[in-house]
């Protein structure tokens, strides 16, 4: 009778865990576009707002990198660590390669590949716990 439980639950999971993967497979290519649009688009001048302070940008791109790396691992769960991790790696180096040659006033910052690297890792280790908790 038990084993029977733990298969059924076992299943259960198996099946949510894949619906969840299936709703970030069509997520992940529409944020993954904004933000590339986002990260590549012309400079722009900067208001200076009462929330803005030095490294702002530093976080947003930790930010945004959490949310892209949450989704890629939420899309493929199965996906080895190391693989993931150079993908998104070579992603931020593109992105921030591309600002620098397209000369539309941006501009290449090692900081913000630091910032890029921690973000993916934080979004992994935020799906991976959040699974953990849950399933």
């Amino acid at each position: 009778m038990q084993i029977t439980q733990n298969c059924f639950q076992l299943k259960n999971t198996k099946q949510s865990l894949d619906k969840i993967s299936n709703i970030f497979i069509k997520i992940l290519p529409i944020y993954w576009a904004f933000l590339t649009y986002m990260l590549l688009r012309p400079g722009v001048e900067n208001h200076e707002y009462f929330f803005m302070f030095d490294g702002i940008d530093k976080v947003l791109h930790l930010s945004i990198f959490a949310a892209l790396g949450f989704c890629f691992i939420a899309a493929f769960p199965k996906i080895k660590f190391s693989y993931f991790f150079q993908i998104i790696l070579i992603y931020a180096f593109l992105t921030e390669i591309l600002q620098e040659e397209m000369k539309l006033g941006r501009s290449m910052e090692t900081l913000d590949i630091v910032a890029d690297t921690i973000g993916c890792l934080v979004g992994y280790y935020i799906y991976k716990i959040l699974i953990k908790r849950f399933f």
